[in-house]
């Protein structure tokens, strides 16, 4: 079984627990073993890095640094957030060496910056034939919006996208999963950050038009792979909708789920039933369309409850 170091951040088990229901089976089903990194700390988003520079590398680099003791080369950060704060330190300190000394003193450890930080939707395209081979409820007939905000592929050069304007990956993803991503225009835009409390009503602004285009796309769900978009296009759906004729919700799934669900999994175990937005019409589409699909070695009924 491959292992990988794991720095799950501080929403993956309060606000996106769903994320942590679906990620961890779903690596487990790929025979990857997840190794969390001991004594890990918050790595200063979304505040840090506006407050104070040093500040915002050193609380990062500290991670980084315990990935590095612990003897991996290559940590997995699932949230787009955490993903981009250890990845810009560990560019801001391989291109300033003062600054990597300076950390290297607070730190009061060895360190080397040799970790890499790879991303959810990067660490999944390297497993996409494992993904693939280990679909046995293709979500054939769905139409999903793959969303990948602002720091799953920026900045060019710290986010290693496939593309930073047009990126691919996660329709890959979704493809493997025999599901149909469909074209749409908002795939990179904010979705307004860490300004869901202080600036509400730009976040709420932003939410709908990123709704809006996923909707007249045709898309039955929205794919994200990062817990600040998820929480800003699901808890705000409901007021984006405050005054204007009442129009479908659309629930927004992590990429882990959509994968989860094709491998099979029920979804309360991914954690669909915890959402703002309701995923069941969702869920009985799903179901229906998969109880209209011929039975075949690589598809099997599966339980579809939501909860």
């Amino acid at each position: 079984m491959k292992r990988v170091g794991f720095y799950p951040g501080c929403t993956f088990r309060s606000t996106a627990k769903e994320y942590d229901m679906s990620l961890l089976p779903v690596l487990e089903r790929l025979g990857i073993e997840v190794v969390e990194l001991p004594d890990w700390s918050c790595c200063g988003a979304t505040s840090a890095h506006v407050t104070q520079e040093l500040l915002s590398v050193a609380l990062p680099a500290r991670n980084l640094a315990i990935a590095e003791a612990q003897g991996f080369d290559t940590i997995l950060a699932p949230c787009a957030a955490c993903f981009s704060r250890l990845a810009v330190a560990q560019r801001k300190m391989a291109e300033r060496p003062a600054l990597a000394q300076r950390v290297q003193e607070i730190l009061d450890r060895p360190f080397g910056n040799s970790v890499k930080v790879i991303n959810i939707t990067d660490f999944l395209i390297s497993h996409l034939t494992e993904i693939g081979a280990s679909v046995t409820t293709p979500l054939q007939g769905m139409k999903l919006a793959c969303y990948y905000g602002c720091l799953l592929v920026r900045p060019h050069g710290v986010a290693h996208s496939d593309d930073p304007e047009v990126p691919t990956s996660m329709e890959r993803i979704v493809a493997a999963t025999k599901a149909t991503p469909v074209k749409w225009n908002m795939a990179l835009e904010c979705c307004g950050g860490g300004m869901s409390f202080a600036r509400t009503g730009s976040v709420i602004r932003l939410g709908r038009a990123i709704v809006d285009d996923a909707r007249a796309a045709g898309a039955q769900a929205l794919v994200v792979g990062c817990p600040m978009c998820h929480n800003n296009l699901d808890l705000r759906q409901k007021a984006m909708e405050k005054g204007r004729e009442t129009k479908p919700p659309i629930p927004i799934l992590f990429i882990s789920q959509v994968v989860g669900l094709a491998m099979g999994m029920a979804p309360k175990s991914l954690g669909a039933n915890l959402h703002f937005v309701s995923t069941r019409d969702f869920m009985e589409t799903l179901a229906r369309l998969d109880r209209a699909l011929p039975e075949t070695a690589t598809h099997k009924a599966t339980n579809k409850e939501v909860g």
